[in-house]
């Protein structure tokens, strides 16, 4: 099965695992996903991820819960292939005032928008996370 835009279903099957309270959830693995993984992690929204080889390679997302709620109450796709949106460093977009956090693409590689921000660098923001 070819997928037209793995980073959505990447999210897809992250708000659906969460909707069902899932300790964990498998993801058919690619480097942006587990950069995306490792921004989640760094940021505290999930708990934990690895990588396991197999004949195809799975990307295992240990979801985080507190008092028995997911902790991601809403993750977005903003850019996608039939409108991708790229943004300066002035213009990436803040999450609820500051609270969340915009993924975004850079040429320094997958970042927070506050990262880049901090670095002075732009590029295609990937989703946000609140």
């Amino acid at each position: 099965m070819s997928l037209q835009d793995p980073l959505s279903d990447m999210l897809t099957r992250i708000r659906n695992a969460q909707g069902r309270n899932m300790p964990s959830v498998n993801i058919p693995s690619s480097k942006l996903k587990v950069s995306v993984a490792e921004v989640l992690k760094q940021e505290g929204y999930v708990a934990d991820y690895k990588v396991v080889d197999g004949a195809i390679a799975e990307l295992v997302i240990n979801l985080k819960y507190h008092k028995s709620r997911p902790v991601i109450e809403e993750l977005k796709r903003i850019s996608r292939p039939g409108l991708r949106s790229y943004k300066g460093a002035e213009d990436l977009p803040k999450v609820r005032g500051g609270l969340g956090v915009a993924i975004v693409s850079t040429s320094a590689g997958v970042m927070t928008d506050r990262a880049a921000r901090a670095q002075g660098i732009g590029g295609e923001v990937l989703c946000t996370v609140f």
